[in-house]
C-alpha cells in the first residue's frame, strides 16, 4: 500500500487584497477581521503579503500585528484617506 500524501493547504489572500496595496495612486483601506478587530493602512510600505497572512507594523510605535488571510473578513476603501468620524458624537465646530 502507498503512503498517503497530505498537504496543507494554505489559505489565499483575498483576491483585493494585492490591487488595493498596489493601486496608483494609493488610496486607504481598512482591513476587518472575523473578530471584529480592523487595521487600517494608511502607507503600503508598512505591509507585506507572506504564504498565508498580512504582515502590519503599526506607525508610530514599535509594534506589529500578522493577520492569518483566513481571519479576513472584509477590505472597505477608507474615504479621502481619512478615517470616518465616530459614530454617535456630534463634532463640535469652530466659529
Amino acid at each position: 500500500m502507498r503512503p498517503r500524501l497530505s498537504i496543507a493547504l494554505q489559505p489565499a489572500p483575498p483576491p483585493d487584497l494585492r490591487d488595493l496595496l498596489n493601486r496608483d495612486p494609493f488610496q486607504p483601506f481598512r482591513v476587518r477581521l472575523t473578530g471584529g478587530d480592523h487595521y487600517d493602512i494608511q502607507n503600503p510600505q508598512l505591509t507585506v503579503m507572506m504564504k498565508s497572512r498580512l504582515f502590519i507594523a503599526l506607525p508610530q510605535s514599535d509594534r506589529s500585528v500578522y493577520v492569518p488571510y483566513r481571519h479576513i473578513a472584509a477590505l472597505e476603501t477608507l474615504e479621502n484617506g481619512r478615517r470616518p468620524p465616530a459614530r454617535g458624537r456630534a463634532r463640535k465646530r469652530g466659529r
